[in-house]
């Protein structure tokens, strides 16, 4: 059993948690992952650690409750327990000096795996830029934390709320059109905010990675369910990533399979406003909509 240190909240839809768990905190490095599990009935959760503190043996997480798992884990506070936290997992950011400014691009809860890979890359001697976006300002956190760490900070907001109003790709490109060498781009976030800030850096010749947070189950290897195509060959996130060279992503594939299960996380969400709001819910018209909808898409390897 893990304790939960302290809980926050983020924004609207965002959480915090501190976990105590100095085994893991001792060797956490940027760009690993933890997989946590509120209780025994419950479903694994693949979290990217946001920040750590050896000396405390603390991990932190952040996660949006956008599902009927992680609305759940909403519902735990400070003191409360989980039942299994495991990691870290995956391969940690290649930190070192890059032969040039880098540059790290963060939209929406990525925000929160980007944060330790810019301190890594601040205390390696780097010179760091890092963009944030969102949709709206009440979605965007850690702003202080990350003016801490970089040396000049972005902010977008697709309403213009807060920062410039644009996406995330307009000051990357003017960042990759400046004199300068760009050493090293980093994107997390969103999916198809990836794919885009890969195409934006292409004609740049610059290098760039992501961090896929593909289906996930047992996060070592084993289970197959976060393959990912990545020049042309069959790759695990879990242990080949979660950071893959963004420019050899097979970004068609990734966005098809994170949509594999929509109609599986939609029933569960009926479930959850069941239990929460009294709905009534037909389960015979779900299990006929679930034959007539799922669709699993083949991958390379399959």
């Amino acid at each position: 059993m893990f304790k939960i240190i302290e809980k926050q909240s983020l924004t609207p839809n965002t959480d915090l948690m501190i976990i105590d768990a100095p085994e893991i905190a001792r060797k956490a490095a940027p760009g690993q992952f933890v997989i946590l599990r509120k209780d025994e009935t419950c479903e694994r959760i693949p979290l990217t650690i946001a920040d750590f503190d050896r000396e405390q043996g603390t991990v932190t997480v952040i996660f949006q409750k956008v599902g009927k798992s992680t609305r759940e884990l909403g519902e735990l506070k400070s003191g409360d327990v989980i039942r299994n936290f495991v990691g870290p997992l995956g391969k940690p950011s290649t930190i070192k000096m890059y032969g040039g400014r880098v540059i790290l691009v963060a939209g929406g809860v990525g925000i929160a795996p980007v944060y330790p890979i810019a301190r890594a890359l601040k205390d390696a001697g780097n010179y760091v830029y890092v963009i944030m976006g969102a949709r709206s300002a009440d979605l965007i956190f850690w702003e202080d934390k990350m003016n801490a760490v970089c040396d000049e900070l972005i902010l977008c907001t697709d309403d213009g709320s807060r920062g410039r109003k644009c996406v995330v790709t307009e000051p990357l490109t003017e960042l990759l059109e400046a004199p300068w060498i760009t050493g090293h781009v980093w994107a997390i976030g969103p999916a198809i905010m990836m794919k885009f800030c890969c195409k934006t850096v292409e004609p740049f010749d610059a290098p760039i990675d992501v961090s896929l947070d593909s289906i996930m189950v047992d996060g070592t290897g084993m289970c197959g369910a976060c393959r990912v195509e990545v020049d042309g060959q069959m790759r695990f996130a879990c242990v080949d990533g979660p950071e893959f060279d963004g420019s050899k992503v097979n970004w068609d594939v990734v966005l098809a399979r994170k949509k594999v299960f929509s109609q599986e996380e939609q029933e569960a969400m009926q479930v959850w406003n069941r239990e929460h709001q009294s709905e009534h819910i037909c389960n015979l018209e779900s299990a006929v909509r679930r034959q007539e909808n799922r669709r699993v898409l083949p991958l390379a390897g399959d």
